[in-house]
């Protein structure tokens, strides 16, 4: 069973109904109780850092994320703002981050000599994979996806980089340590790309 978090942050429906059309288990969890029998999580999310924490923090599951991703190794993928709060802490905000994977979210600077582009980094743009299997399997060397953000996740350890997108420089658009994974895009807005990365995420 593939449990959304619904803590008031981010696409779930649109999620749950690309699940439903390729007819794997999926629900929709608000409380503590409706993740009890989660075998993957995915945790959405939209907005800013710090607004997306509160509300998660609120939402009485936290407890139980953590229990479910750390202790019981349950695979979880973080989208868009969901991945960042995989970090420790956000140029964003002030808040800290679920902290799941070593690293922290910087914003992208127009100032920077390379950066040619404009905030936020909005459209469809390409994500390579550095392994073509887990979630990339059939995807393909480049897969065109949806994005919609101005800061990126800055990941301790390059190797847990899985995916790299470039955007005034490269960033890394997915990452995974274990069974943590996230991504900067948006798996449900990028057509047959993203239907094939959540499907993917489903034989973790």
């Amino acid at each position: 069973m593939i449990s959304i978090v619904d803590y008031g942050v981010g696409n779930i429906q649109a999620i749950a109904n690309i699940y439903k059309r390729l007819n794997i288990s999926v629900r929709v969890a608000r409380t503590a109780k409706d993740l009890a029998e989660a075998g993957r999580v995915i945790l959405p999310g939209v907005g800013s850092f710090d607004w997306a924490m509160a509300r998660l923090n609120k939402s009485g599951m936290r407890e139980s994320l953590d229990n479910l991703v750390l202790s019981k190794a349950k695979p979880v993928l973080g989208i868009c703002v969901g991945m960042q709060m995989l970090a420790k802490r956000s140029d964003e905000g002030t808040l800290e981050g679920l902290g799941w994977i070593e690293g922290e979210v910087k914003k992208f600077t127009r100032a920077a000599p390379s950066q040619r582009a404009y905030l936020p980094h909005m459209g469809w743009n390409d994500v390579e994979p550095r392994c073509q299997e887990c979630l990339f399997k059939d995807i393909g060397a480049t897969g065109r996806f949806s994005f919609l953000h101005s800061s990126y996740f800055a990941p301790k350890d390059q190797k847990t980089i899985l995916g790299v997108t470039d955007y005034g420089g490269p960033f890394a658009s997915c990452v995974r340590v274990g069974n943590i994974c996230g991504v900067q895009f948006h798996p449900e807005k990028s057509h047959q790309w993203g239907i094939q990365l959540l499907s993917n995420f489903a034989e973790m």
